[in-house]
């Protein structure tokens, strides 16, 4: 049986997660913290088997716990939660320790089919890797990827580089496929970890 923490200081946000959790087969205790600090307070009195942590544009505070409780428990499975646009706070979470992320706008099946997978192996599955591991991304696809790390729109991209936005767009399909990835998150993600973008 699996036990999960949720941390987020929206309480609409906790009382949502736990009521899908409580749909997943073999979770048998969701407890939930408002802040970091009752976070780590919290997994170190009694760890759990994973941790959910929310995370919102511009606010680090997802982040932040996400840094603070895999630095002092780095067997923490740690889950970001966050919207498929803020690819900056997902990338930095994962950066700061998180086995990876699910995005807020994933139906009810999918996520809860993502929760059980995620239980079952403590793990979210990574990305599918691109055939040809040595992939390049063309110097364009690098501009569209770091201004997506920043956490700009397709047309503030477009209007930098003087591009159109179904031009931009483009470009953002060619590097998600070269990169094996689905949206601008994994790929912002994807780019970190492979010193694409800092």
């Amino acid at each position: 049986m699996t036990t999960v923490l949720i941390c987020d200081d929206r309480r609409s946000v906790r009382e949502g997660l736990t009521r899908v959790m409580s749909a997943v087969p073999g979770v048998s205790r969701i407890d939930c913290v408002a802040h970091g600090d009752e976070l780590l307070a919290r997994f170190s009195r009694q760890a759990v088997d994973v941790v959910l942590v929310g995370t919102q544009r511009a606010v680090p505070n997802g982040v932040e716990a996400t840094r603070r409780l895999v630095s002092a428990h780095p067997q923490a499975n740690v889950i970001v939660f966050g919207a498929p646009d803020d690819a900056a706070s997902i990338a930095a979470a994962i950066a700061g320790g998180a086995r990876g992320y699910l995005r807020w706008d994933a139906s009810r099946p999918e996520l809860v089919a993502a929760l059980a997978h995620t239980l079952a192996s403590t793990s979210v599955p990574a990305p599918r890797q691109p055939s040809d591991p040595g992939v390049q991304l063309t110097e364009r696809e690098l501009q569209v990827l770091r201004g997506m790390s920043q956490g700009k729109s397709n047309g503030q991209i477009g209007r930098e580089l003087y591009l159109s936005e179904d031009t931009v767009k483009t470009h953002a399909r060619r590097l998600f496929r070269k990169l094996g990835v689905r949206d601008r998150a994994q790929a912002v993600a994807h780019g970190f970890r492979r010193g694409l973008v800092a």
